[in-house]
């Protein structure tokens, strides 16, 4: 062994004589990491330390709030493109005569295939490339999609546009946790704004459109023509172009470096040096240099192995919290595809039950519901950041949440107006948003930065199998009724259960 390792190991390594010209953090609440003895490599957590240090005491500057902006775009992408599926839903099955769900199934196996691709892979060949890539294919493709000519077609063009969406909250949390001083994690949280910002955007374009532009709902079959139906090719159309220009945006206005912390993860110390000292040269003394005197921890080739996946389960509190979050994403996964993607069908059938059915109301109503889910981003933010509440207790209460959430869900069958179901969902879209705001934080924070692409992925692998799995659902289920949303009900409930059981709290401790 080297000795080197072994006196870190031993734990005599006193890093704070390494850090003269950084201020002294031990007057800060924020503490070193979350990890117990043994569950991550000794050397990579002393570099870690250094590397934490090092950006506490630059700061949060002009760069980290740009890339709060420019990261919040694969946010808005992640939650614009998988609703597709459901607003464009009604009026692509009067024009293709196809049964509905095999278009989510598609869009969804993209996903999937996408998660797993950049989610495994930025850890593999970096970041940039994966954080540069994701959002052309996305636009392109989705873009592309609106042209189509058959069911098949559009099928297809979705599936590999989802490919390209797959990758966005692997990557891009991962990206922005990595630059991040540990005093500023939270805004992790505050990034879900993006994905209820995202919701509204698609809602309030999809309303207008489909309302005017489509087929009318009693159309006979075989009577729909594409060009009474042009609603929805305008819907992709539009979001397709936007996607394109916030990737633009991406690739010509912003610099992204290559992570430091992920240069210090692949044994590139003095590249994460440079990037370090380049963000402030007045701080070159930071004690940074210190990291050059560590030995080499990793391999410097890009292929792959399985040792990103098993330093995820070194131990068996690490196995266990990931272990949870992959369960927890799988179940919901499976409950928000199966809700959210058939939402607006089960609107406007329980509207026609009641007499008021019509694309102007079901996606008025989509409006309405997007609105009332963007506060909570900012509660989920400010909660995980309070004394004696912080990440866990904020997942508690968001467990609690949860709970509510299924009760509304559950509530929703009794409804005997639109207005009473309109009001159910409502309370379903503010308190659910709160613990997916929550959730997609803890979830990168949680894992290493060495391995947070493939936890990343892992977890969003999982929420894409079973977002598959939904669509298999629907088909053996009456979407008129109210089985899909029995299902969704009880699988979040479950999941408020699991999200107690998660053993880390990342608050006041540096992600490493």
């Amino acid at each position: 062994m080297n000795p080197d390792e072994s006196t870190i190991k031993a734990g005599s390594f006193d890093e704070s004589k390494k850090f003269d010209s950084v201020r002294n953090l031990d007057s800060s609440p924020l503490q070193e990491d979350l990890y117990e003895e043994g569950s991550i490599d000794p050397v990579y957590q002393a570099k870690a330390h250094v590397l934490n240090r090092a950006i506490q005491e630059i700061g949060m500057r002009k760069y980290q709030w740009y890339l709060f902006i420019v990261a919040g775009f694969g946010w808005f992408a992640d939650s614009v493109w998988p609703l597709l599926g459901g607003l464009i839903l009604a009026p692509v099955v009067s024009e293709f005569q196809f049964q509905g769900p095999f278009l989510s199934l598609a869009l969804n196996i993209g996903l999937f295939v996408g998660a797993v691709f950049w989610g495994l892979g930025c850890d593999i060949w970096g970041r940039r490339w994966s954080f540069n890539i994701t959002l052309l294919i996305a636009g392109a493709f989705g873009l592309a999609a609106g042209g189509a000519q058959n069911f098949v077609a559009l099928a297809s063009l979705l599936a590999v546009m989802g490919i390209g969406v797959g990758g966005n909250m692997p990557v891009d949390s991962a990206v922005f946790l990595d630059f991040v001083p540990g005093t500023h994690q939270y805004l992790l949280t505050i990034l879900s704004i993006w994905w209820s910002l995202g919701q509204l955007f698609v809602n309030l374009i999809a309303w207008p459109l489909i309302a005017n532009f489509s087929c009318p709902q009693t159309a006979a079959p075989g009577t729909c023509t594409r060009s009474e139906n042009m609603g929805w090719r305008y819907l992709l159309f539009t979001l397709g172009g936007v996607t394109l220009f916030l990737w633009a945006l991406r690739f010509f206005m912003f610099k992204l470096e290559e992570s430091p912390r992920y240069l210090v993860g692949r044994g590139h110390d003095e590249a994460a040096v440079g990037l370090v000292k380049a963000a402030d040269e007045a701080k070159q003394k930071a004690g940074i240099e210190s990291l050059n005197e560590k030995p080499k921890i990793l391999s410097h080739s890009s292929s792959y192995s399985m040792d990103h996946v098993k330093a995820l389960f070194e131990t068996r509190k690490m196995a266990w919290s990931t272990s949870l979050l992959i369960s927890l994403w799988g179940i919901i996964g499976l409950a928000s595809t199966l809700y959210n993607n058939f939402l607006p069908f089960l609107l406007a059938s329980r509207g026609a039950q009641f007499g008021d059915s019509s694309y102007y109301i079901s996606y008025r109503n989509q409006v309405i519901l997007s609105v009332i889910g963007v506060p909570g981003a900012f509660l989920a933010g400010w909660a995980v950041e309070q004394p004696y509440i912080g990440r866990k207790g904020t997942l508690a209460i968001s467990a609690g949440e949860s709970w509510l959430t299924g009760v509304f869900l559950f509530a929703s069958t009794t409804a005997r107006s639109s207005n009473a179901l309109l009001g159910w969902n409502c309370g379903y879209a503010f308190h659910s948003n709160i613990m997916y705001g929550v959730l997609y934080a803890i979830s990168s924070e949680i894992f290493p930065a060495k391995d947070r692409g493939t936890g990343n992925g892992l977890t969003a692998t999982a929420t894409r199998v079973f977002g598959i799995i939904a669509p298999v659902i629907a088909l053996y289920a009456d979407l008129a009724t109210a089985v899909p949303v029995y299902v969704s009900g009880a699988l979040i409930i479950g999941s408020g259960i699991l999200a107690l059981l998660l053993p880390y709290e990342p608050r006041g401790k540096a992600s490493i």
